[in-house]
């Protein structure tokens, strides 16, 4: 095993365990699933920059293994293509698509620029993953809110999921922008 994969492999696990942590600090939660975290996001999106698609999508996969085992619910469809397209929509693909991050921020050549567009970008498609999840799949808990009242089910669950995807995403972009302007050699490629 070369030198550079061993520490590709430490780092990534460096950052699973930050990243798993961080998503334990919760700055505020919704009651059905979400919730706007200490910088959770990062961890992945820095191990894209430094090392590259592959190992940010691996990753990001692990990332979705340990968050499933931390908080599963099941869809109130019990079917088992809604599991499925559960676990692939709320965890696999979600937390998968934060190894892209580096594609993003390729066409910008200021560090800066391109740790905003990258995190931003990778955040925006986490969305899109809660998003379609929630109007496909937890539509029903619309009832549950009376200021849902007349929506439709794809207002709903962008409503719901933009409430804690925001502010998340926009913590995110500002950190990542921080340490971009601060340490620059934390998103370079190793």
């Amino acid at each position: 095993m070369k030198r550079t994969n061993t520490r590709a492999m430490v780092e990534c696990a460096l950052m699973i365990a930050a990243g798993t942590v961080l998503s334990n600090i919760k700055i505020f939660t919704m009651p059905y699933g979400g919730s706007v975290t200490l910088v959770s996001m990062l961890p992945f999106i820095l191990v894209s920059y430094r090392h590259g698609v592959k190992w940010g999508l691996f990753t990001g996969f692990v990332n979705s293994l340990l968050q499933m085992l931390t908080g599963f619910y099941l869809p109130p469809a019990g079917t088992f293509a809604a599991v499925v397209a559960m676990v692939l929509l709320d965890y696999v693909l979600a937390f998968m698509c934060l190894g892209l991050a580096c594609v993003f921020a390729k066409p910008f050549k200021n560090s800066k620029a391109g740790a905003a567009a990258g995190t931003a970008a990778v955040c925006v498609m986490r969305f899109l993953c809660s998003f379609l999840s929630g109007a496909m799949l937890w539509g029903s808990y619309q009832s549950y809110y009376e200021w849902a009242a007349g929506l439709s089910v794809w207002e709903y669950s962008f409503i719901y999921n933009a409430s804690y995807m925001l502010p998340e995403m926009l913590i995110t972009v500002a950190a990542a922008v921080l340490i971009a302007s601060l340490a620059p050699k934390f998103f370079a490629k190793q």
